[in-house]
């Protein structure tokens, strides 16, 4: 079983390696983003009261919002607070669909369903998370109004859950409906392919053409990463873009470093998409049933193990003969010095 769920933690490492290229440049996520902000506003809004929140643009997508309070710290009483694209819920959409996807034993049409309503779900408890963000805040406010130390409440849930708490859910979800849809017992006689008709698996023949493309995988995604962390023209950019927004500075200067630091984006952006196909294409393949329905992976795993149970065997039947020899030998050995013992002292 471990060996047969070993290739999930590969496959979260890709997974991770996508998400993080994916969320480089700022608002990758905007559509899904500008969802959550609106209904966080309109669900907020219909809780607590009717200007409680209130819906604005960050970075020319409507993301931000506003909580209102007289209880808030600041001279408007308000806190601020935006929906980024790590804030979405992406990562740990990602993240289940990647568990459900790798769990063998389950036809693809039952992964598929899986997968939407674990996204869906996801979905909904980060919108939650995000809603009860105000009445955390509200209430140690209430206790200690206007002092900035009232949301230190609200910024420690939103710590826990965005370290630990989704990831423990997360796993709790997967965990659940693994031993829902059978659990170990899909372990059974996996050769059989059912109702499937292809299924994705990890590459069991691999020769110089795959290895020659898993290096161009990791070549161009050591330039993407140099392109955004060391390149000298792009981490200037970045320095003077990170000084214009401190500073809520509009300039031409402001402008160009903006454009070099997207440019710098884009490009390690394409790098790294290019790498996450090619290496996904060079490491997973489709199969198809053979004509007796079964997956030809694991006819040629069975018997291949087979081959072995029987090589050992034929071993250990080796190794039992040759100790019966031996026995046998010794004791043929040991009758022979007793008969020359007793024919001396005749003598």
């Amino acid at each position: 079983m471990g060996l047969v769920y070993g290739k999930i933690p590969i496959a979260l490492l890709f997974v991770e390696a996508f998400y993080w290229f994916l969320t480089m440049p700022t608002d990758t996520l905007g559509p899904i983003q500008v969802s959550e902000a609106w209904l966080w506003n309109e669900i907020g809004n219909a809780l607590y009261g009717a200007g409680s929140h209130t819906l604005s643009t960050n970075n020319g997508w409507l993301t931000r919002i506003e909580f209102h309070h007289v209880s808030f710290p600041g001279a408007m009483n308000t806190v601020s607070l935006y929906v980024s694209d790590e804030c979405a819920g992406v990562h740990e959409m990602i993240f289940i669909s990647t568990l459900v996807a790798m769990t063998d034993g389950v036809s693809q049409k039952l992964k598929i369903k899986t997968i939407a309503v674990m996204c869906t779900l996801v979905y909904i408890l980060n919108l939650t998370r995000l809603i009860l963000f105000y009445p955390i805040a509200l209430e140690d406010c209430l206790a200690n109004p206007d002092q900035a130390s009232c949301l230190y409440g609200m910024w420690t849930f939103h710590t826990a859950v965005y370290e630990w708490g989704f990831l423990l859910v997360l796993i709790a979800m997967w965990v659940l409906w693994f031993w829902k849809v059978g659990g170990p017992s899909r372990a059974m006689d996996k050769s059989l392919a059912g109702k499937d008709s292809w299924r994705i698996i990890t590459r069991k023949n691999w020769n110089s053409k795959h290895f020659v493309a898993i290096a161009l995988v990791v070549l161009f995604i050591i330039s993407a990463a140099y392109n955004v962390t060391s390149n000298e023209e792009a981490m200037k950019a970045k320095e003077t873009l990170d000084d214009c927004e401190l500073w809520n500075s509009v300039s031409a200067q402001c402008a160009n470093a903006s454009n070099r630091w997207d440019d710098a984006i884009g490009y390690a952006w394409s790098l790294s998409a290019l790498a996450l196909v090619v290496a996904a294409m060079t490491t997973f393949t489709i199969e198809k049933p053979n004509s007796d329905g079964k997956w030809p992976s694991e006819v040629e795993r069975i018997a291949k193990e087979e081959e072995r149970l029987e090589l050992l065997k034929e071993q250990e039947l080796e190794s039992a003969v040759l100790e019966k020899e031996k026995k046998k030998a010794l004791k043929k050995s040991g009758s022979w010095k007793k008969r020359s013992n007793s024919g001396s002292e005749e003598e």
